[in-house]
């Protein structure tokens, strides 16, 4: 039986930061947000998501249009994305030990397949979508369903909390990584099942705990 090791996207793959300062920004243009900056990220990766929205001052009910607006506009900027140092390394270790890679993120899968195109990234297959900000459970129940995997046959790689409160509501483990948009005493009271600070223990911890 395959194992498999599914990602999340932005943060945990991919150093997507610059992009989405400058996507959010021009959002916060049209409706009058609070705008961001490099130096207002250490602080608000502090804050939950919820309380990150009411410091920018951008309600809930609004999510709908400005995460589909927010993907159009990320999508212009893709191909000055690049992988996080050290992943490429992590996804070819994996592929060639006989792992199987996807994606599950909550960005679109047409900016996701682009990105691996530009990169050459050519042996992962599955890319899921989630269409809600809060709510990726829902995307890691079609991929289960889709395989028929055990949840111990899967680990889920994500770097925010909402990544592994998803993956609890699914029953699956998750690595949370250290590099991403959120800080770890933001996460850990989430308790994720492992914590990677280099893609070198991500590597490790996959290869012991997914056998």
């Amino acid at each position: 039986m395959a194992k498999y090791v599914v990602f999340d996207f932005d943060g945990t793959l991919v150093d997507s930061k610059t992009v989405f300062i400058s996507a959010y920004n021009q959002l916060a243009d049209k409706y009058r947000f609070n705008k961001i900056d490099e130096y207002s990220i250490p602080r608000l990766i502090k804050l939950s998501m919820r309380d990150r929205m009411r410091v920018l001052n951008v309600p809930f009910y609004k999510l709908p249009v400005l995460t589909a607006e927010f993907i159009s506009l990320y999508k212009k900027s893709i191909h000055t994305i690049f992988l996080i140092a050290g992943m490429a390394d992590v996804l070819k270790n994996l592929e060639s030990s006989g792992y199987k890679t996807a994606i599950i993120s909550s960005n679109a899968v047409s900016s996701i397949k682009q990105f691996l195109q530009n990169n050459q990234i050519d042996f992962i297959q599955d890319i899921y979508s989630s269409s809600r900000v809060f709510g990726k459970e829902k995307a890691i129940s079609r991929f289960l369903q889709k395989h028929q995997l055990k949840s111990s046959e899967v680990i889920y790689v994500g770097d925010e909390e909402r990544d592994v409160i998803a993956c609890k509501k699914s029953g699956i483990r998750i690595v949370w990584v250290a590099w991403g948009f959120e800080v770890k005493e933001v996460v850990i009271k989430s308790e994720p099942h492992f914590i990677a600070a280099t893609p070198a223990e991500l590597l490790e911890i996959v290869q012991t705990q997914l056998v």
